[in-house]
């Protein structure tokens, strides 16, 4: 699992994370929620060490992964899938290149295995065929697919999701939405997912929580999710700009 404890990041003359204390249980969906600009992908980043903090622990399967760098680094993050908020494919490589790019750069699979590998996992995002596509013509929903299927590519223990319906019509966010549970029941992937949207939150969620001012100041399954009287997440959730949540 991972546990998070004391997480602060000073940014632009403000404390982003002050002191964020979290725990993602094994073979679990954690969803972060909260306001845009509230240091959610910021938090992310830490997780997976493209950001340091300025004081606080991030131990993975027991390992503190704060302050690692260079092979240290890169053998955790083997561990991680992500997948971005824009999918982040290369525009100059076909589907089937960039599924295949973090096989190429971290295993000794031969060419039959990847290409094999890259056909598997473009089936369990349902999009056959589709290998030698560029991105640029494919639409916002299969270029997340395409960055989903490149994220599991290498059987990651975690997956990091950010935004991950953001720009999608509600019935392509459904089916991102269905992906996310389905992957998590395939092949038992603990994921921490990153959203201001309450539908994907409620239906992807095991754990919810919400971070604000720089702390998670609730976490809750979604049942108690809703049935909650914490007056941040009641404005929250019910979008209303009456509450103590004030404009950023």
């Amino acid at each position: 699992m991972i546990t998070i404890r004391g997480l602060r990041r000073r940014l632009v003359g403000r404390n982003v994370l002050d002191g964020v204390d979290l725990d993602i249980p094994t073979g679990k969906t954690v969803v972060v929620m909260g306001r845009s600009g509230t240091g959610k992908s910021v938090l992310l980043k830490h997780i997976i060490g493209l950001m340091q903090p300025d004081a606080g622990s991030i131990v993975v399967d027991g390992q503190d992964v704060v302050g690692l760098t260079g092979a240290a680094l890169r053998e955790v993050r083997k561990h991680f899938g992500l997948l971005f908020q824009g999918g982040a494919l290369f525009d100059s490589l076909t589907v089937g290149e960039n599924v295949a790019l973090p096989l190429r750069e971290h295993t000794k699979m031969s060419d039959a295995k990847i290409e094999a590998r890259v056909r598997e996992r473009l089936e369990w995002v349902g999009l056959q065929g589709v290998e030698r596509t560029k991105p640029a013509s494919l639409s916002g929903g299969m270029r997340k697919r395409v960055g989903l299927a490149r994220a599991i590519a290498m059987d990651p223990a975690y997956i990091l999701y950010d935004e991950p319906t953001t720009g999608l019509d509600p019935i392509m966010a459904d089916v991102i939405n269905r992906l996310i549970r389905s992957l998590q029941q395939r092949i038992g992937v603990t994921s921490i997912v990153v959203t201001h949207d309450m539908s994907s939150a409620y239906h992807v969620g095991d754990v919810l929580a919400m971070l604000n001012d720089g702390k998670i100041v609730f976490t809750g399954t979604p049942d108690e999710t809703r049935q909650t009287t914490n007056p941040l997440v009641r404005q929250f959730i019910e979008g209303s700009s009456e509450g103590p949540i004030k404009p950023l």
